[in-house]
């Protein structure tokens, strides 16, 4: 990466080295600028209003969702923004959960999967009578197809899975898992918030029924994410909120909703981030995923060597694919050892996985 892309984030400051990227991305300034204009400029609502600004706002929100479904390659109508994919993936579940499944059917996981990914269909599961099943790891924490083929069965409606682990970075063979998970009849939901900014997302070619990814993630906003849906899933789904803007007609006691994709984005919507997320897909593709790509598994191939000549690291993920390593070391409890590391200007990420 010749160019020197770090001048374009104002975060960061001499000396200050941030690793804690797959929690959440800095922001370069033209983000920032993006969502300023908004503020500055318009400030309005969108869809509804007859005036020029609120006009050219809707036109700038809709140029985003435009810009971002083609990233994914989506269309326009299956691409629906939301507060994040925390939140894109609460739609999926109350949405396929109450329409979908019945007492007894399966819901398939893995051990791999963010809170976000995981929580939902716990609950589904206890609400629903649904046996909620894992697929096994491999012994360095992979999910294999072969692994998927063992607990995806003809019970099974529902496969959610994460496409680049959060922890380990490596990568799920969604697509294959997707054609197995098919062949059974189910329905796939795919977490994409670790991938969008290392792998080409082509939604029609991996064939996932729904995916989800935040904006903050990857270089924009927080407050907004995206959830892909296929149309023909989507036009059969109630949607999960109702309120202003959704709808088409209102009587006394029914309603009617809007078409694709705005039965889905009740009330007043993150319009800034969404504009802002915006520009962000179009830095990354201006920079380039491949280059990205290539770039961190650089560093992370750097760091993963050094670390592995120190006797007190315990690593666990030395092949990650993702630019994630997760290690520990002996004797330290993980948040005192980033609390010592934050004091020396270098920013990482402790947890319990």
């Amino acid at each position: 990466m010749s160019r020197n892309w770090r001048k374009d984030f104002p975060q960061l400051k001499p000396n200050h080295v941030y690793l804690d990227t797959a929690a959440s991305s800095l922001k370069p300034q033209l983000v920032i600028d993006a969502v300023t204009d908004y503020y500055q400029n318009y400030s309005v609502n969108i869809h509804r209003g007859m005036y020029q600004s609120s006009l050219e706002a809707t036109e700038k929100y809709e140029a985003a969702r435009q810009v971002i479904a083609d990233f994914i390659h989506a269309d326009v109508t299956e691409t629906i923004f939301t507060r994040g994919a925390t939140s894109a993936l609460n739609l999926v579940m109350y949405c396929v959960g109450r329409q979908f499944v019945k007492p007894g059917d399966e819901i398939v996981t893995s051990y791999l999967e963010h809170h976000s990914s995981l929580l939902p269909w716990q609950q589904l599961a206890r609400e629903k009578g649904l046996n909620l099943k894992y697929i096994p790891l491999t012994k360095s924490g992979r999910i294999t197809l072969a692994n998927a083929k063992k607990v995806i069965t003809d019970q099974t409606k529902i496969v959610a899975l994460t496409y680049v682990s959060n922890v380990l970075g490596y990568v799920t063979p969604i697509k294959e898992i997707v054609e197995w998970a098919h062949s059974k009849s189910a329905i796939v939901i795919c977490d994409a918030a670790q991938a969008v900014t290392h792998i080409p997302i082509d939604v029609k070619a991996l064939d996932v029924d729904f995916l989800a990814f935040s904006g903050h993630k990857m270089l924009g906003p927080t407050g907004i994410g995206v959830c892909y849906g296929k149309k023909a899933l989507l036009e059969q789904l109630e949607p999960f909120e109702t309120g202003g803007d959704m709808n088409d007609h209102v009587g006394l006691y029914e309603a009617e909703w809007k078409d694709l994709p705005y039965k889905f984005e009740a009330g007043t919507m993150p319009i800034a981030e969404a504009i802002g997320l915006g520009e962000a897909v179009m830095y990354l593709q201006k920079v380039g995923l491949e280059q990205i790509d290539r770039h961190s598994h650089k560093l992370a191939k750097m760091a993963i060597a050094q670390l592995m000549e120190m006797v007190d690291v315990i690593l666990y993920n030395p092949k990650t694919e993702g630019g994630i390593i997760a290690f520990n070391l002996k004797g330290i409890p993980p948040h005192d050892a980033v609390t010592f590391y934050a004091d020396q200007q270098i920013a990482l990420r402790s947890g319990y996985h």
